[in-house]
């Protein structure tokens, strides 16, 4: 009995003294494992360099040939709208303001007076649209009482009633923000000055004119001419008589 309370007690004292094997497996396994943060920079190494490629995918420009103006004519009317050429050919358009702001003033170019067809005695307004979003166009007539003319987006001309001469016109380009002021390009004053038609049509009436007064003027000489003749010849006449003489009249 007294035997194998020894053997406990050293077995006892033997087990307190000498280290523990738990703690010995987990010191080993903390000095030999890789840090846990370690693979967190990895992952985010990793992000950031996916992120510089893809930056670097839409920063660097499509080597492409040179990019040509688009055929487009700010003063010619019914074209395709330049935003259209863009995305069929990919050419370039002239850069325009923004469509929340007022366009800016459009250039008039002519005020023709018309002087055939049906709009005869009319005058045509002609201009050239500005580098900005417009909805339609206005022209407005000095002195005027009523509602300006206007027009669609996409014309370049306008017909409007005939004006004095020495009036003021302008032409004002409209969106939803606003409408464009007036400037020295936009309006002009009409000073009709006549065409080489008018010229000659004007010519030919004075020309025939001058013809038929001349042609009176010489029909009353010829007349004039045959009455003297006539009257001297009855003169003639009436001496040459044989029969005459001063005896018989005594």
């Amino acid at each position: 009995m007294m035997s194998l309370c020894r053997i406990l007690t050293t077995l006892l004292l033997f087990l307190i003294a000498s280290p523990l094997p738990n703690s010995h497996f987990f010191s080993h396994a903390a000095i030999t494992s890789p840090p846990t943060t370690r693979h967190r920079i990895n992952y985010s190494s990793l992000d950031e360099d996916e992120e510089d490629i893809q930056i670097a995918k839409k920063t660097t420009p499509v080597q492409q040939g040179p990019l040509q103006p688009c055929k487009y004519d700010s003063c010619s009317e019914n074209q395709e709208p330049c935003a259209s050429l863009l995305e069929k050919y990919g050419c370039l358009c002239p850069g325009v303001s923004r469509e929340d702001r007022p366009p800016q003033p459009p250039r008039i170019m002519a005020l023709n007076p018309i002087s055939t067809g049906a709009d005869r005695g009319k005058i045509e307004v002609k201009w050239c649209a500005p580098s900005s979003v417009v909805s339609e166009y206005k022209v407005v007539i000095e002195g005027s009482e009523g509602e300006p003319e206007k027009f669609k987006d996409i014309s370049r001309r306008g017909v409007i009633s005939s004006v004095e001469v020495g009036t003021r016109v302008c032409v004002q380009a409209v969106n939803k923000a606003g409408s464009s002021g007036e400037s020295e390009f936009s309006c002009m004053r009409f000073n009709h000055h006549e065409s080489s038609d008018q010229k000659l049509f004007a010519g030919v009436i004075v020309g025939g004119v001058a013809l038929l007064l001349i042609l009176i003027i010489a029909a009353v000489i010829i007349w004039k001419y045959k009455m003297h003749k006539k009257a001297k010849g009855d003169s003639t006449d009436g001496l040459g008589n044989p029969s005459y003489s001063t005896q018989e009249t005594l």
